[in-house]
């Protein structure tokens, strides 16, 4: 589970857009992409999302 204050904190490396955590995944609410969570620690890596 991610931190409540941290997703406060978190935003879209791509477009900036902020995110939500859903389904295992920190997905952005604008671009729509899907950035991973490994071991408790979200990847926001552009390279590494989904669409």
């Amino acid at each position: 589970m991610i931190d409540a204050d941290l997703l406060k904190i978190l935003a879209c490396p791509a477009c900036r857009g902020e995110v939500e955590h859903k389904d295992g995944k920190i997905i952005c609410r604008k671009c729509g992409r899907k950035y991973p969570v490994r071991n408790g620690i979200p990847v926001m890596l552009v390279d590494e999302a989904e669409r």
